[in-house]
C-alpha cells in the first residue's frame, strides 16, 4: 500500500448518518483513530441534528443542512481550540448525530393500581393505560443529561425513564387540574391533557417534547365505577333529579322482581300479600310521572285525591291465612298479626 493512499485513509472527508432502522436516538460517528480534514462535508438529513463534542463539551450544533467545516462553521468549536482564522490543519472532535423524528406509539400502564388523592373521595385507587409519542427537542441537553458518550442510544433505552415520568405525575396531574377526578375518569381526553400539561415541563428538563399523550382506558374500584355510572346516568337525562330517580325506579323494577319470584324470605311473603303489587303501583306512577309533560301538576293532583281500596272477601280470608303463616314461622308478631287482621276487617264495613 502506498504511503499517500495510508495517509488519505486517516482524515474524514465525509460526515454522515443513515438510519437503518427504527427506535434509534443518537448515534455516535465512527471515528477510531482518525481526524476531520478541515473542509470537510457535512450532511444533516431532515429529522436530524449533529453535535460536535470537544474532549467531553459539547461545541457546535448544526440543523438540516449541507456544511462545509472550517472555522467560520465552528465557531464554538473554533473557540475552545484557539484556532485562528487561517487554521486549516485536520483536527479531531467527537460528533452526535441524534433522530428529531417522533416516536410514536410508545405504551404506558399502571402495573399495580396506584393511589391519587381527590377532594371528593380522599384516596383512590385506579389502573390506567394509553400511549404517547415523543421527539428529542433539546438535542444538547439530551446529550448531557442522557446518552452521553454511548455509541447508541435507543427508545426501549429510554422507555423506562419516561414511563416512571408519566405514572409519577398522574397523582400531580389530576390535583393540579383542579377538576374532581370522576370527570376526569368519564372524560379520557380531559385526562389526557391535564396529564399532558403536567408532564410536558417534566419531559423538557432531559432534552425531551412531548407531542401527543392519549388515555384509553381508566379502571376503578367497583364501588367508585357504580358512582361513576350513576354520574354518567344523570347525565343522559340532563342532571334532572326527579328523571334520574325514575331511570333508577325502572332498573329496581326487575330487580325486586326477581327477588320476590322466589317466593321465599320476607320479599317473597310480602309479594304474596299484595305489596309488591302496591309497589309496582307506585313504582309505575313515578315513572309515568317523569314521562308525561305535566308530571308534576299530574302528582300534585293525584295527592290530593283520596285513595279508594277495594278489597273482595275472598282476598281478605286468603291474606289472613298468609298472614297467619307468618305468624306461625315468626316473622310477624302476635301484636303486629292482630293490627292487619283488624285493618283488613275494617275494609268489609
Amino acid at each position: 500500500m502506498a504511503l499517500m493512499d495510508f495517509i488519505k485513509k486517516q482524515f474524514i472527508d465525509i460526515i454522515q448518518w443513515t438510519e437503518t432502522g427504527d427506535g434509534t436516538l443518537a448515534w455516535r460517528f465512527p471515528m477510531a483513530e482518525m481526524e476531520i480534514q478541515n473542509g470537510a462535508s457535512l450532511t444533516v438529513r431532515e429529522s436530524q441534528v449533529a453535535v460536535f463534542v470537544n474532549e467531553g463539551q459539547v461545541a457546535d450544533v448544526f440543523g438540516p443542512g449541507m456544511y462545509k467545516l472550517t472555522t467560520q462553521t465552528l465557531p464554538v468549536l473554533t473557540y475552545l481550540k484557539n484556532w485562528d482564522k487561517l487554521f486549516e490543519s485536520p483536527f479531531k472532535s467527537d460528533v452526535y448525530f441524534f433522530s428529531t423524528r417522533q416516536q410514536v406509539d410508545q405504551k404506558w400502564g399502571t402495573p399495580q393500581p396506584i393511589t391519587i388523592r381527590d377532594k371528593d373521595f380522599g384516596a383512590v385507587r385506579l389502573r390506567a393505560f394509553g400511549n404517547y409519542s415523543f421527539r428529542i427537542g433539546d438535542a444538547k441537553l439530551f446529550h448531557t443529561e442522557i446518552s452521553g458518550t454511548r455509541e447508541i442510544y435507543s427508545v426501549a433505552d429510554l422507555d423506562g425513564q419516561l414511563r416512571g415520568l408519566v405514572l409519577q405525575n398522574i397523582s400531580n396531574a389530576i390535583a393540579a387540574s383542579g377538576v374532581p377526578f370522576l370527570d376526569l375518569a368519564a372524560n379520557q381526553i380531559q385526562f389526557a391533557q391535564a396529564l399532558a400539561a403536567q408532564l410536558v415541563p417534566e419531559f423538557e428538563k432531559i432534552g425531551i417534547k412531548l407531542e401527543n399523550i392519549t388515555v384509553q382506558n381508566v379502571s376503578l374500584p367497583e364501588e367508585l365505577q357504580k358512582i361513576l355510572d350513576q354520574k354518567i346516568g344523570m347525565g343522559m337525562v340532563g342532571n334532572d333529579m326527579g328523571k334520574f330517580m325514575q331511570y333508577q325506579t325502572a332498573q329496581a323494577i326487575p330487580k325486586f322482581a326477581e327477588g320476590a319470584g322466589g317466593g321465599g324470605g320476607i320479599a317473597g311473603d310480602a309479594m304474596g300479600l299484595g305489596a309488591g303489587v302496591a309497589l309496582g303501583q307506585v313504582l309505575a306512577q313515578n315513572l309515568a310521572q317523569g314521562l308525561s309533560p305535566n308530571a308534576a301538576a299530574q302528582a300534585a293532583a293525584t295527592q290530593q285525591q283520596p285513595a279508594v281500596a277495594v278489597v273482595s272477601p275472598a282476598d281478605v280470608m286468603t291474606t289472613l291465612e298468609k298472614l297467619g303463616e307468618l305468624k306461625t314461622k315468626g316473622i310477624l308478631t302476635q301484636e303486629e298479626f292482630d293490627a292487619k287482621k283488624a285493618e283488613l276487617l275494617k275494609k268489609l264495613v
